[in-house]
Order: C-alpha cells, then sequence, then structure tokens
C-alpha cells in the first residue's frame, strides 16, 4: 500500500507511541486514524468517516476542532486512556513540503493538569511500585501540586498504601507486572501502565534523582537508604520526564512518607467508617465524615484535610501541637472570622504555580496568584495574635513575596483574556517597543476607521463601509444602487448579491502597517509574559512553603469551625491502652437527623485490663452499629488533631482501627457474602496489636446460626487471651448466648443497647447501659416491618422451643463447654466423611447375612454386636 507523505508522517510518530491515543493535529484540528479513530468515535461521541490517502481508500477518520481539545482530552482521560499530543511545530506558510509534526505532551489520568479534569480537593497522585526480597519500596508524586513522596516497608504494608493515596495511575516495571497482579488480586481499579525495567534499576534512579535536583548524594533528602523506594522514585522521574519533557521544575524536593509515623486504616475501616465515600459508593459526598468536617476554604486546604484524615497521627506530641493551633481559633471567634474571610480569597497556589512552571499557566492564572500573595501580610497579622505553637510557626514561615507581586502588578492587566499569543494581557508603560508597536497600530486603526466617513463624504455614497475579514483583510464595501459613483481608484476585489468590495492601494498600505503591528505586538507580549514566568519560577519554592502553610492553617481553621457549630471538645490524650468518652455522638448521624429529633449521646469506657472487650447486645435498628462506628470516629478524630463530639474524652493513642461492621460481598471475585466477612476477620486476627482497636458488628451472622456463634465464641475468647492482640474490642452481636462470656473472662464486660417493651412492640431508647440482653427482640422488629401475624406466632413457638435447650441441668452455658485435653483430636462419635475408617463392629456387621441367619442365630449376633459395643465405649 502506498502511503501519501502526510501519512508516512503520521505512521512514523504512531509508531513511538502505540500505547497512547495519537491527537494529530491539521491545521485547525485534531484528527485520529484507523484503531484510534475507532476508538475515539466511541469514547468521544464523533463521527467516524473515512477518507482517501493516496492509493489506501478508505482510512477511518475522526476530528475535532483544535479549541475544544481540553474538553475531547478530558473525556479520553477519564475514560482511562493514555493521550500523545501532537503539534505542527513549524509555521505552515514557511513549511517546504509537509509541516514538521511532533508530540509535544504524552498525558495520562496520573499526569493530567486541567482543571476540568481535576478535583480541586483531592490529589491526582501517580503511584510507583518496586519490589524485592519481601521489601516494597513506593513513590507517589502530584504533578499538579509538584509533591514528590518516597517510602518503603513490608509488601502488605506498601500495597495498602495504594488505597491510602488512591492514585490515577500506578506504573510497575515489566519484570514484576505479574507479581503486582498477583499482590493485588484484581481488587483495584486503577489505570496501570508498564514501563521498561532500567528506569527502576538502582544505580539509573539514584543518579537519576541526583541530576533533577542537581546534588551530589540523596542524603539531604533523607532517602539515602531506602533502595526499594529510590528505583520506585527513579522509575517514576524517568516516565514524567517522557511525557512532560522538561516541564518539572517545580518539582523542588522529594521526602519520605514515613509509614509507621501513621495509624493504618485498612480498605474495610475507610469503606465502614465512611471517611471519604459513602457505603452506597454514591459519587455524593453526604453521609461521610468528611462532609461534616470539611469547612476548607481554599483547595489546597480541602487536599490537606483529607490528607490528615486519612493518616492520623500516632505521635501525641504532634497531635498536642494541632489541638493546640484548633484550640486557640476556637476560643477566638473573631480571629477565626478575620482569617476566613482572607482564606476565602485565596486561590489554588500549589497548582497555580505547577502550571506556570510547566509552561501550563495564563495571565489570568498570574493574576489569581497576585491577588493570593497580596492576602499574606493580611493573615499573618490576623494570626499573630494568637500564641499557638503551630500557627505561630506558621506565621513567621509565611513570605510576602512582594517582588512577585509588584512584577505581576505592573506588567499584567487586571482583567486578562484567557489566550496567551493573542495579545491584550500585558499593561500599558511595561515596555517601550510593546507601546510604540501599539501607537502604530492604533494610529493606522484610527485612520482606517475615518476611512469610512472620509470617503461617504467624497464619493456622495451615504452607505458606503470599510469593513474586515479574514480572507480579504480590509475593504470598502458600495451596494448596487450606488455602483456608478464609485471613483477610478477602486480596484474590484468580489461581486455580492446586493453589493460589490473594493480596494484601495492606499487602505492596503495601512492594512499592512496594521495587521503586521498586530502581529509583532501579540509575538512580543507572548515574550514578556515568559520573561514574567521565568521571574516568577525563581520563588517556587517560597511560594510552595506559603501553599503548604496556608493549607494547614485552613484545616486548624475549619476543625475550629466545626467544633464550634457541633458542640465538640478537645480531647485528652495518654499512651495508656484506655477510651474514656463521656456522652460521644456520631459526627455525622446527629447531623441527619429529622429535624427536632435529638441524638442519644453514649459514655465508654475501655481498657486492657478489666474492660478489655465489651459484648454489646440489643435489637435490629437500636442503635448497635451506630455507637461501635461513632467511637471509631471519635478516636480517628482525635488522633488527626480535631475536637471531638463529646463532653469529655480521654483517648489512648491506638496504631490501627479494625472494623468488620455491615454486610457486603464481591460478587465479581466469586465471594459471598460470609466468605468476605471471614476474610476481613482473618486481617483483624492476624494484625491487630495490643494498641488496636477492634470494632466487630454481627460476626458469624452469614452463616448458620451453629457456625455463625461458635466463630463470635471462639473469637472473643482468642481477642481475650491472646498476649500478641489482646486489643480493646467492642463487640456487637444478636447472639446473646456470648454474654455468658463475661462469667468466663474478666476483661469481658457486658453491654447493651437499652429498650422498652410495649406490648408486642418495642421502642429503642438507644442508651447503652451495663448488662446484657436476654431477647434480640428479632421477632418485634418483623412485626414492626409488616411480618404476617401467622409467621411472628409461629416464629414464637419456634424461638421458646430453642430457648429450651440452650443450658446444662446445671445453668452453665453449653457453648462454654470444653473438650478434654484431646479435644482436638475427632470425636469418634461425629462422622467424617474424609478420613472415616472401618472398626471392629462395622467389619462384623459387614459378615452378617440377614436372609441365611435363623432367629436363633440373629439373637446370639445381636449379644455379640452389644459386648462389642461396650466393649468400644468402656
Amino acid at each position: 500500500m502506498t502511503k501519501t507523505p502526510l501519512m508516512e508522517q503520521y505512521f512514523r510518530i504512531k509508531s513511538l507511541h502505540k500505547e497512547a491515543i495519537l491527537f494529530f493535529r491539521m491545521g485547525d484540528f485534531y484528527e485520529m486514524f484507523y484503531d484510534d479513530a475507532r476508538i475515539a468515535s466511541k469514547v468521544l461521541g464523533l463521527t467516524l468517516t473515512t477518507r482517501s490517502h493516496g492509493k489506501a481508500a478508505n482510512v477511518p477518520l475522526a476530528g475535532f476542532p483544535h479549541h475544544s481539545l481540553e474538553i475531547y482530552l478530558n473525556k479520553m482521560l477519564k475514560s482511562g486512556y493514555k493521550v500523545a499530543i501532537c503539534e505542527q511545530v513549524e509555521d505552515p506558510k514557511k513549511a517546504k513540503g509537509i509541516v514538521k509534526r511532533a508530540v509535544v505532551e504524552t498525558i495520562s489520568p496520573g499526569t493530567a493538569f486541567s482543571d476540568k479534569l481535576l478535583d480541586v480537593k483531592s490529589n491526582n497522585y501517580l503511584f510507583s511500585l518496586f519490589f524485592s526480597d519481601g521489601v516494597a519500596g513506593f513513590s507517589a508524586v502530584d504533578i499538579s501540586t509538584g509533591e514528590f513522596l518516597v517510602s518503603e516497608g513490608m509488601e502488605n504494608e506498601v500495597i495498602e498504601q495504594i488505597n491510602i493515596f488512591n492514585p490515577s495511575e500506578i506504573l510497575i516495571s515489566e519484570s514484576q507486572d505479574n507479581y503486582l497482579s498477583e499482590k493485588l488480586k484484581g481488587n483495584l481499579n486503577i489505570f496501570k501502565t508498564v514501563i521498561e525495567d532500567y528506569p527502576f534499576s538502582y544505580d539509573y534512579a539514584y543518579n537519576s534523582l541526583k541530576n533533577h535536583f542537581k546534588t551530589t548524594s540523596l542524603k539531604g533528602f533523607g532517602i539515602e537508604e531506602l533502595r526499594c523506594g529510590i528505583s520506585a522514585a527513579g522509575g517514576i522521574l524517568e516516565y514524567l520526564k517522557k511525557s512532560q519533557v522538561e516541564n518539572l521544575a517545580h518539582i523542588k524536593s522529594i521526602k519520605v512518607h514515613h509509614i509507621t509515623k501513621y495509624m493504618i486504616l485498612d480498605s474495610s475501616t475507610r469503606r465502614n467508617l465512611e471517611l471519604i465515600t459513602p457505603m452506597s459508593n454514591s459519587v455524593n459526598k453526604e453521609g461521610t465524615l468528611i462532609s461534616i468536617i470539611d469547612k476548607t476554604l481554599t483547595p489546597m486546604g480541602g487536599r490537606k484535610l483529607k490528607k490528615w484524615l486519612l493518616t492520623p497521627l500516632k505521635n501525641i506530641k504532634e497531635i498536642e501541637k494541632r489541638l493546640k493551633s484548633v484550640d486557640e481559633l476556637f476560643k477566638n471567634r473573631n480571629s477565626r472570622k478575620e482569617v476566613g474571610k482572607i482564606l476565602y480569597e485565596i486561590s489554588d497556589i500549589e497548582r497555580i504555580i505547577a502550571k506556570i512552571s510547566s509552561n501550563k499557566a495564563n495571565a489570568r492564572d498570574l493574576i489569581g496568584l497576585k491577588k493570593s500573595l497580596i492576602q499574606i501580610p493580611l493573615l499573618k497579622r490576623a494570626l499573630n495574635r494568637e500564641r499557638a505553637f503551630y500557627t505561630g510557626i506558621a506565621v513567621r514561615k509565611l513570605n510576602d513575596l512582594k517582588r512577585v507581586v509588584n512584577e505581576i502588578d505592573k506588567s499584567i492587566v487586571e482583567n486578562p483574556p484567557t489566550a496567551i499569543t493573542e495579545g491584550g494581557i500585558i499593561k500599558e508603560g511595561y515596555n517601550k517597543e510593546l507601546d510604540d508597536l501599539r501607537k502604530l497600530a492604533y494610529s493606522g486603526k484610527k485612520w482606517i476607521n475615518n476611512l469610512q466617513n472620509l470617503e461617504r463624504k467624497r464619493t456622495g455614497i451615504p452607505s458606503l463601509k470599510v469593513s474586515y475579514n479574514k480572507v480579504f483583510g480590509y475593504y470598502i464595501e458600495v451596494t448596487k444602487p450606488h455602483l456608478s459613483k464609485v471613483p477610478e481608484n477602486y480596484i474590484r476585489k468580489q461581486t455580492l448579491v446586493n453589493a460589490e468590495r473594493f480596494i484601495t492601494p492606499e487602505l492596503k498600505e495601512y492594512e499592512e502597517k496594521v495587521l503586521n503591528a498586530e502581529e509583532k505586538i501579540n509575538s512580543l507580549e507572548y515574550e514578556i509574559f515568559q520573561s514574567i514566568r521565568k521571574k516568577i519560577m525563581k520563588e517556587i519554592t517560597s511560594i510552595q512553603k506559603n501553599a503548604d502553610i496556608i493549607s494547614e492553617i485552613d484545616v486548624i481553621r475549619s476543625f475550629a469551625e466545626v467544633s464550634e457549630e457541633n458542640n465538640y471538645v478537645r480531647p485528652k490524650l495518654t499512651n495508656e491502652s484506655l477510651i474514656y468518652i463521656k456522652d460521644g455522638r456520631h459526627p455525622v448521624v446527629e447531623k441527619m437527623l429529622p429535624p427536632g429529633e435529638q441524638f442519644i449521646p453514649n459514655d465508654l469506657v475501655l481498657k486492657r485490663r478489666d474492660e478489655q472487650i465489651h459484648i454489646i447486645t440489643g435489637p435490629n435498628m437500636a442503635g448497635k452499629s451506630t455507637f461501635l462506628r461513632q467511637v471509631g470516629l471519635i478516636v480517628l478524630l482525635a488522633q488527626i488533631g480535631s475536637f471531638v463530639p463529646a463532653s469529655e474524652a480521654k483517648i489512648g493513642i491506638v496504631d490501627r482501627i479494625f472494623t468488620r461492621v455491615g454486610a457486603s460481598d464481591n460478587l465479581a471475585r466469586g465471594e459471598s457474602t460470609f466468605l468476605v466477612e471471614m476474610n476481613e476477620l482473618a486481617n483483624i486476627l492476624h494484625n491487630a496489636t495490643p494498641k488496636s482497636l477492634i470494632l466487630l458488628d454481627e460476626i458469624g451472622r452469614g452463616t448458620s446460626t451453629f457456625d455463625g456463634l461458635s466463630i463470635a465464641w471462639a473469637t472473643a475468647e482468642f481477642i481475650h487471651n491472646n498476649p500478641k492482640i489482646s486489643a480493646m474490642t467492642l463487640f456487637a452481636t444478636h447472639y446473646h448466648e456470648l454474654t455468658e462470656l463475661e462469667r468466663l473472662y474478666s476483661g469481658i464486660k457486658n453491654y447493651n443497647v437499652t429498650v422498652k417493651e410495649w406490648g408486642d412492640s418495642v421502642i429503642f431508647l438507644r442508651k447503652i447501659e451495663r448488662g446484657g440482653c436476654d431477647h434480640s427482640y428479632g421477632i418485634q422488629v418483623a412485626r414492626m416491618a409488616g411480618v404476617p401475624p401467622e409467621v411472628i406466632e409461629r416464629s414464637k413457638e419456634i424461638l421458646s422451643n430453642l430457648e429450651a435447650n440452650e443450658l446444662t441441668p446445671d445453668h452453665f452455658p453449653k457453648l462454654a463447654l470444653k473438650k478434654r485435653k484431646d479435644s482436638y483430636k475427632e470425636n469418634p462419635f461425629q462422622i467424617n466423611i474424609f478420613t472415616m475408617e472401618k472398626g471392629d463392629l462395622e467389619k462384623e456387621l459387614e459378615k452378617i447375612n440377614p436372609d441365611k441367619l435363623t432367629p436363633l442365630e440373629a439373637l446370639e449376633k445381636i449379644y455379640k454386636l452389644k459386648k462389642m459395643c461396650e466393649g468400644e465405649n468402656s
């Protein structure tokens, strides 16, 4: 097949970007061909057409106007595709033959910059992994803010970080791709990019990082010993350089993310506590903790709060710094309101400076930066009255950056256009050459504007017009009734139905002056804008530090605002294994109650020795699950440095919060509700420590009653008796048989959610009280739900029969009975279908042929078998 020069150029460029959809610039359009066109037509809703290119007839084609690039690019990225943008890199007017084209940028979900694609209050992380001998390193970068992190740890710890960072894209080397797939087991639905191995080699990665940061070693960043982490970071840096070319100036540093510094919240806990996403998986965040506590006023603050929420601290001193700052702003409402007004005027500095350094910013971004930096002196004054150590440090480190403010103020107009190549962005008086060109263009335009009045008077044609279009430039239009009055120096250019268009040598002369001046103006303004951008880039580090400090101030102010609005208190922190809460409330549920309905607060005392495990019984709908979640959320809020919904709280630092709450399944992976429950339970029992908090709700309900009850009982015993766990635990259950555990173990105590019986109905009082509950009230709840009376009455009969057989004759719980020391041997009376062997009794039975026995022989055989049976059981 013979290809045209254009298609040869296309195939050559496409061969270098096989993994991406190629947006191929052709004049005012971006075109896609062949498979790219077919994919784009479906994803973008474009019409798929065909076009002949030389002898290659019917080439599939789809395209869109160049000014719609951002819209269609975002659609492709959201659909999980990588896009290579191929531009015309020379002026078509000066091209000899085919216009030169080249890919100027490759964009994937993890390298996107577009404001329309990114969530302003969420980071857009690109994540990289490297495995070696049981250790895993990871690196995470947000190209839209310049944040660059690295860490390493045990493989399972690092895999869990994927859930915490929730990256848009994961990088892995070719040789480790299959291994990563095995580790993930299909759990994550994240865009994955597989790249060559060499960027991940330690030496290459080390040198790559040194070269980028222009240092002689990595010791200054504190990452020198993180070999796997360095490999992961090297892979990510190489990928970015290939994707973003040289636009990484805003990545000025790399920081260690200390996994052990933070409380671990696994995916089950984050889901069950509904921290960021509701359990319904709705896009709407209503019903989540973040929807209640996020009162941040800047995008940076929103991202910081989300980060803090997913990584609670374990160090009391660091938590107390935050709490002290919250306390200061909590007590000083006037300062808090003033700070809020200032923060409201601050734009997304982090992403603006990233766009500036990556040559993606426009003049409006610079104005946004200026207006934000102007607020810093005001913010410092507002906070100088606060003595809190945390905000005090922030105030001292804030930089006014007056040079940047002044440079933008004297150079950029207040309301610039979006485009930076069409002029109109630089102030008059900033550049003399630009001012002279503008005068020239203005004088030319003024002469042309006056020409219409002059020619009307000279020719006597009242309808004569001087107009402009891109095809003919400036022209004189005369309607047909007045054509006889046209002077001889008019040169005809175009005939219309009702008029004719003319030019004059003098008009063309001024047109050339104007257009040349405007072209030079646009070009010069762009050059000036780039020079201003470079001046601002010299202050990238200071601007980024300002953004980070402002984001922390915003979160602290948000915590203080929420605490006053919702009547939260400052928690006391301790390293003891203790959780004491007085009048605790669920921060989300209390805000979602119908008007006039009050949330019922509850107390809690958990401590490892005599109140280690609380068995909480009560009917459905009584509030057991709410109570468990509220305790988890109060502990978490305390450890992120927030006040908590209670009248008093003393919180012992926990290293993990484990939750097994609610029913769910994973049909895509063939996992039933019960298997998911058991997987989560196994994770808890294997990983919990004496410093953990365990919240268990309805363990064992996904299987038969006896199986479920047995698992629940054994689980409580295991947590209580195993010194490697012995964690503080809340255990909500419908198995009221578990209340017998209190009689057996000193660290297990019974509590119940109180109800009041009213005839055949129950009233939920929502109060947690000491003591067990003898009934689950399931039948009453069923009646309230409208189950037919016949079913209700029969249920009562069956329940009565079942309850009659729960205890031994001496009223000891049968579940508490243990087998003798050989309890792990198989019970001889329990049929085992896998290992059953024939005994003497069975062998003797096999020898008997009943059809040939006389009555006397049969009687003798029975006596013999009876003696054998007595012998086996003796």
